[in-house]
């Protein structure tokens, strides 16, 4: 049996054990102690227990057999894997590069061809800088869209502060590219065309193989953020023409902190190093690889491989669970991102009359994400929503409900009676609402400012 497997019970008898030395009043306080542990308070609110996760765009639980792979790693073969003197240094360096060939396998790519990082963000910041550095003389123009993961954006903003020019693309009301748009936009200093795969927010699939044979046709590396992909969508970088990807582990049930970059070799494509060091990773990104995380990834890797289609099927399920159960109970509510092309575990709903963070705030026993960034001095609408066209008062309105392989039924059920007993109760307060179902066009009233 697994370690990770053997440890839990253990645990417990442990507790088990002790409390059966108590006496019989000290007893009823320990098991009244246990009652107020598993409470937890939030934002100064006690509810009965931890809430139950539906925000798998932003992390995902560990596989128990992700785990199990990664504890010897730990353990007793905690070797670096760059040390090429003995057996400890001889196991994890093997066990890295069986790693590499699980993440490689699962894209369709060489083994040569991956580069492990500490995650997506490191990976989007290597591909978007380190190309349009390395190619600075001849390339100096990227095509991207405005829906892009921050990190993108970002690396787009900085890379026009040393003078690269950037093309920003909109998307359609369904929140994908236009491909004429794109095709039209990439010029002959063109140096890189980035387009997220399956976006972080509303989970639509963009047209990865139509995008890499317009970039091959002009002769333009195309990378794609693909951390929200891996394992959830089939991936081919040979036949959807990627020349650069980004990957991330805690995205498929891998640990946190682990990622890869997928650079194609033929036609090579060069990038310039962001990280100084040894000179790990053939020169790309110098650290010592972390053997525990890339071994959990590589796991994570090879059981997407094996499950994504009952995941998918599963997961389709829960998702038009989810939405006919809320549907049949409440009105007025909008679906963001096209249906059609879209990964199913991600369900982004606006309800009209409602504010998203207010929604939030009651939504304690449920773990899930609004589409609007808080910040200490402001409430900005999300800027995705806001490049799809929806109205900054549906922008504000907007939950992220993540669905994964953990979800139960039971789980989508209880988050369907919160969700609606919540909006009901809010749109109760709300005088929009009333003046809306007593049939007033809120757009042609005047609101006088004092």
């Amino acid at each position: 049996m697994a370690l990770s497997r053997r440890l839990l019970p253990l645990f417990l008898r442990r507790g088990a054990g002790a409390r059966a030395h108590l006496s019989t009043a000290a007893a009823a306080a320990s098991a009244s102690e246990g009652e107020d542990e598993q409470s937890v308070t939030v934002k100064g609110v006690r509810i009965s227990g931890r809430p139950l996760y539906m925000d798998m765009q932003a992390t995902t639980p560990v596989d128990p057999r992700v785990l199990d792979a990664m504890l010897p790693f730990y353990l007793s073969r905690y070797g670096n894997p760059h040390s090429r003197t003995h057996l400890y240094g001889w196991e994890s360096d093997a066990a890295v590069e069986a790693a590499r060939a699980r993440v490689a396998a699962l894209v369709g790519a060489d083994p040569r061809e991956i580069f492990f990082t500490s995650g997506a963000t490191e990976c989007n910041n290597i591909a978007v800088k380190g190309v349009m550095r390395f190619y600075r003389d001849r390339r100096r123009h990227v095509v991207t869209t405005q829906t892009e993961h921050k990190c993108v954006l970002d690396s787009c903003r900085y890379l026009q502060q040393e003078g690269f020019e950037v093309t920003y693309l909109p998307v359609r009301g369904d929140g994908l590219v236009d491909l004429a748009q794109l095709e039209d936009a990439i010029r002959p200093d063109t140096g890189l065309v980035s387009v997220m795969a399956v976006n972080n927010e509303i989970g639509v699939v963009q047209p990865l193989e139509e995008i890499g044979r317009i970039c091959k046709e002009k002769g333009v590396p195309f990378h794609t953020d693909a951390a929200q992909a891996l394992g959830k969508i089939p991936i081919d970088v040979n036949r959807m023409g990627i020349g650069l990807m980004s990957l991330s582990g805690h995205k498929i049930y891998g640990p946190k902190g682990v990622g890869a970059l997928y650079l194609r070799r033929r036609p090579r494509i060069r990038v310039e190093p962001q990280m100084s060091g040894g000179g790990q990773e053939r020169g790309i990104r110098s650290g010592t690889v972390p053997t525990p995380l890339v071994v959990g990834f590589g796991a994570a890797c090879e059981i997407a491989a094996q499950e994504m289609d009952y995941d998918h099927r599963r997961v389709s399920a829960l998702q038009q669970r989810l939405l006919d159960g809320i549907r049949a109970q409440v009105d007025e509510v909008v679906i963001n991102g096209s249906m059609e092309h879209r990964y199913p575990g991600n369900l982004n709903l606006s309800f009209a009359y409602v504010e998203g963070e207010s929604l939030l705030m009651g939504l304690k026993e449920v773990a899930v994400s609004s589409g609007s960034a808080c910040t200490s001095a402001s409430l900005e609408p999300s800027y995705v929503l806001r490049a799809l066209g929806v109205e900054e008062d549906m922008a504000h309105t907007s939950i992220r409900f993540g669905i994964g392989r953990f979800t139960t039924e039971e789980e989508v059920d209880r988050a369907i009676e919160l969700t609606v007993h919540q909006v009901k109760k809010l749109r109760d307060m709300s005088p929009l609402y009333e003046m809306a179902k007593a049939g007033i066009d809120l757009k042609s009233i005047e609101w006088s400012q004092h």
